[in-house]
């Protein structure tokens, strides 16, 4: 990357107050800047920092008043933490950005590959696959029969997606992550064993959707597991088979959706969440890390905490209590003791 400051201006709608062709070329946070670098300020926290940057220019709000001189430039905008995401967009668009087909690599003479790809080596591309335009698939990839993967989407390194899947446009798949692996269906059988039932469904990945590391999502029993547009998963999570994720719904890491569960439009989920097979997760949901849904959750809106989540603020209420446990406890013995004698 290398623009001017001018260049950085008129790309993010701004105005430079300051030197206008210094050479950026790199990005940084303004207590870590140096020369060439770009720096945004956006919380007041961190306006010390703006008189002893080293930074060659730095992102500001457009009604940012400096109260004191200063020796840089400034490039002013209406939101300088949007831009500077902006930026940060750019960036990595640039840095991903490759073309061409790497040898050695298998793609089956079936498959569909459209304009502007990149295949890295080490790619296995199955029957009838259809790929389209600026696609990015990293090497040691595994793309199964019959998958579709629509245009601007990227698959990072070791990526698995399995037969029959679905990914929409803009999409984005973490190192790792596995796509459409069986899901968890065993039935018990009279020698007390337990026999396979076969997954023949598949996951739909519906657009703008980005999959962390190391997530795993599992083909549904029959039909679609089904994850829809503008969710975003964090790394290491499970989402078992016939799972549906609603649009907008962000999941933290190491939460685990058991088989046929239903989660609503625009939920957070924190960390280390497990959410119970068949439930329903009504829309605007919040639920805090580490908690555990045993039954639906019908309300929208609701936040949730708790091993076995309850309404957050009964659940801070009876938190009182918790911890007053061991005092409660003596008392209740002092006050036996008392009553025997």
């Amino acid at each position: 990357m290398e623009f001017t400051t001018s260049e950085i201006a008129e790309m993010l709608n701004g105005e430079v107050i300051g030197n206008p062709n210094i050479c950026i070329n790199q990005l940084s946070k303004i207590e870590e800047g140096r020369e060439h670098s770009l720096s945004f300020l956006s919380n007041p926290k961190y306006n010390k920092h703006l008189y002893k940057t080293k930074s060659s220019a730095v992102i500001v709000n457009k009604n940012f008043v400096p109260h004191q001189q200063l020796n840089i430039t400034l490039i002013k905008v209406k939101d300088a933490y949007a831009s500077f995401a902006q930026l940060l967009q750019v960036v990595e668009d640039l840095q991903k950005k490759k073309e061409g087909i790497e040898q050695p690599c298998f793609i089956d003479e079936t498959a569909e590959i459209g304009k502007n790809i990149y295949i890295g080596a080490f790619a296995y591309i199955g029957k009838n696959v259809r790929i389209g335009e600026n696609v990015n698939i990293y090497p040691h990839c595994y793309i199964g029969d019959d998958v579709i993967i629509k245009n601007n989407s990227t698959l990072y390194s070791g990526v698995k997606v399995y037969n029959n899947c679905r990914i929409d446009k803009n999409s984005t798949i973490h190192s790792g992550s596995i796509i459409g692996s069986d899901g968890f269906g065993f039935t018990p059988n009279t020698d007390k064993a337990y026999d396979k039932i076969p997954q023949i469904g598949n996951v739909i990945i519906k657009e703008g959707v980005e999959i962390g590391a190391n997530t795993c999502i599992d083909r549904a029993t029959m039909g679609s597991t089904i994850i829809h547009k503008g969710v975003k998963l964090d790394n290491m999570i499970q989402v078992a088979h016939n799972v549906e994720i609603g649009e907008n719904t962000v999941i933290a890491s190491h939460t685990a959706i058991a088989g046929s569960s239903k989660v609503g439009k625009n939920c957070m989920i924190g960390g280390q969440v497990a959410i119970a097979g068949h439930l329903s997760i009504a829309n605007h949901v919040k639920i805090a890390g580490k908690t555990g849904i045993a039954k639906s959750v019908k309300k929208d809106g609701e936040i949730l905490q708790g091993p076995l989540a309850f309404n957050l603020k009964d659940f801070q209420r009876s938190y009182i209590f918790f911890r007053q446990l061991p005092m409660l406890a003596k008392r209740i013995e002092k006050l036996e003791k008392e009553f025997i004698l």
